[in-house]
């Protein structure tokens, strides 16, 4: 997983295997920390044909309506990564979980995800891919769930 530093501590369980599963704890106010780490996990998954979790979104809407994706780290992962595939998937509902903040959580709410079709990047411009993504992903958002 790409998750922001935020996390790395004070979850019971989550905070734990953020920092020691191999996942990369970025510092959004830091962009150049932050593309070097993406940039260590797009060669570790290169290297040893792992896969990597990123959520493009950035800060989860609190409308549910998208907002604009970042292309920087996808766009790292590309080329650090060039033979992988992209498995977009489209997640509904989640905003709903903190559309009050960290409190009251939102419990009870129903989340759905759908997996999108996955698709090689291997000689694809990126702007290919990152608008097939985005696209995908944002066309399976039913704002009326």
């Amino acid at each position: 997983f790409i998750s922001k530093i935020e996390l790395g501590k004070g979850i019971p369980s989550i905070s734990y295997n953020l920092r020691n599963g191999g996942s990369v704890l970025i510092n959004r106010k830091d962009p150049r920390q932050s593309l070097r780490e993406v940039g260590k996990l797009g060669e570790y998954i290169e290297k040893y044909n792992r896969s990597a979790v990123i959520f493009p979104e950035g800060t989860r809407s609190k409308t549910g309506k998208p907002k604009t994706f970042n292309e920087s780290g996808i766009k790292v992962l590309c080329r650090k990564a060039p033979s992988a595939y992209i498995v977009p998937i489209t997640i509904n509902n989640s905003w709903k979980m903190t559309r009050w903040g960290a409190f009251p959580l939102g419990i009870g709410n129903k989340l759905t995800f759908t997996i999108q079709e996955p698709f090689a990047i291997k000689g694809m411009p990126f702007e290919d891919i990152f608008n097939r993504v985005q696209d995908v992903i944002v066309s399976g958002i039913n704002p009326g769930e």
